[in-house]
């Protein structure tokens, strides 16, 4: 590879490609990995095609690149951000007792919505600039509302450790997902450069091999308590053989557009839903830009503007609703990949793109991958949701936000009450139910004591303020 150290200390800039072949291959499987867990594990929580959420992390970096002009080395995956969103949509007259899985409509309207809010985000800032996103969304509302998003998941995770929803309580369930946990923190602690990059790759391998050995004793002694997986992903993809057996061409989410009941009257509640959670996610994509800037040494929020960034991420979104019904957004994991390798290249990117789409695409793979137990997603969870919620804490402290002032504390004690107590407001529209979910709730409690807590004006400021009208007048 051209070391660029010179000019930078980047092995690799935006606009350069890897010297050999081989580099390149094991440059792009780097990022595939960094991102792999955590694009599964959304589909995983929330039952939703695995391969078609993989394929569309893979399109939707692509539409990115495009928008940006191959200017920012961004991978787009799964969001975690709107589970309990995805959840309630999901879930619209849905009968599972009917054969119904869920409400696929439902899921990719909300996802499209949420598409259609970056792009008007991204014509208003480029039109307006960013002050008044900025005044509206303060760090002390994004901060615990991202707090909430991560802790108000914590149910969830907690559910697919311990077996509770199977019905079923299971002890080595919950010791199988805590293995997956313990392996996932040492190796991200103790492991060398290369390990620690896929610590969840790492942990949840180990837990699903110490699952295996449990459900082969489960087998040999039919004990049924220890049959933590469940092989029959790969049996009934082999019991009728056809193309789609190797090739998923029929997995994606708009095939099944059919699934569930949809309204009209339901776009409501699906928009109070989304809305609000895409207000937090467009903060945090500015969050993940400047970071990355950072590394790269170029402001992406100039070139290639921050318009376009949104822009491209928010078709990636709508396109993804319709593919797969999950959110598209930065990954940290592969912005960590680009800082530790210096390897900036979108090249390199692009190419992770095209495998991840083949490897989406290929069957035999995918219901391998779907025996995962939920009970390691589980263990892995309470890290994975944990990082969300302490985010949101870095967030905070990284803006130095005061909480010896109160206006900041009773902020922030709505939003944590309100959201993780999981306040919501339901009322009719025309015989029709709408719903706000307690995210929503809790961020529009913020929102309005931000503005009706008015910060008050110390001795000390009016006079840095009296001192900077003083230098404009001189000037």
């Amino acid at each position: 590879m051209e070391n660029t150290t010179a000019k930078n200390d980047l092995v690799l800039d935006v606009h350069e490609v890897p010297a050999k072949k081989s580099q390149w291959a094991l440059l792009s499987i780097q990022h595939i990995l960094a991102m792999f867990v955590a694009c599964i594990t959304v589909p995983l929580i929330i039952g939703t095609s695995i391969p078609a959420t993989i394929i569309s992390a893979g399109v939707g970096t692509l539409i990115y690149i495009a928008f940006t002009a191959k200017k920012s080395p961004v991978v787009l995956s799964s969001s975690f951000a709107y589970l309990s969103s995805m959840g309630l949509a999901f879930g619209l007259d849905a009968n599972p007792l009917d054969g119904v899985s869920g409400n696929y409509l439902a899921l990719a309207i909300g996802m499209v919505i949420v598409g259609l809010i970056y792009v008007i985000v991204a014509l208003v800032i480029k039109k307006f600039g960013t002050g008044w996103l900025f005044k509206l969304l303060p760090t002390i509302v994004v901060g615990p509302v991202i707090m909430v998003i991560g802790l108000g998941l914590a149910g969830s995770a907690i559910n697919n450790l311990t077996g509770m929803n199977a019905n079923s309580y299971n002890l080595l369930k919950i010791l199988v997902g805590l293995i997956a946990l313990f392996v996932t923190a040492i190796t991200a602690h103790y492991g060398n450069k290369t390990l620690s990059l896929i610590p969840f790759v790492i942990g949840m391998a180990a837990g699903y091999g110490v699952a295996l050995i449990c459900t082969g004793i489960g087998y040999a002694a039919n004990w049924d308590y220890a049959k933590i997986i469940d092989f029959s992903p790969i049996v009934n993809n082999f019991t009728n053989i056809s193309l789609s057996s190797f090739i998923g061409y029929d997995c994606f989410a708009f095939l099944q557009f059919n699934n569930g009941t949809f309204e009209w009257g339901q776009m409501i509640t699906i928009i109070l839903a989304f809305a609000p959670v895409s207000l937090v996610t467009i903060c945090e994509h500015i969050g993940d830009h400047l970071n990355l800037g950072g590394v790269i040494h170029k402001d992406l929020l100039k070139d290639p503007g921050l318009d376009k960034t949104l822009m491209g991420d928010g078709i990636a979104t709508a396109v993804s609703g319709v593919l797969c019904g999950c959110a598209n957004t930065t990954y940290g994991e592969n912005v960590a990949v680009v800082g530790v390798t210096k390897v900036a290249s979108v090249q390199v990117i692009v190419t992770a793109c095209i495998a991840t789409i083949a490897l989406g695409l290929f069957t035999p793979l995918m219901v391998i991958v779907q025996t995962i137990p939920a009970c390691v997603t589980g263990g892995v969870s309470l890290v994975l949701y944990g990082f969300i919620a302490s985010s949101g804490v870095k967030m905070l402290i990284n803006e130095k936000i005061d909480f010896g002032v109160s206006r900041n504390i009773f902020i922030a004690a709505a939003i944590l009450v309100a959201g993780i107590g999981g306040l919501t407001v339901q009322f009719s529209i025309a015989g029709q139910a709408v719903t706000i979910t307690s995210t929503a709730v809790a961020m529009i409690l913020g929102i309005v004591l931000n503005q009706v807590l008015r910060e008050k004006k110390t001795e000390e400021t009016t006079e840095e303020v009296k001192a900077e009208a003083t230098e404009e007048k001189a000037e």
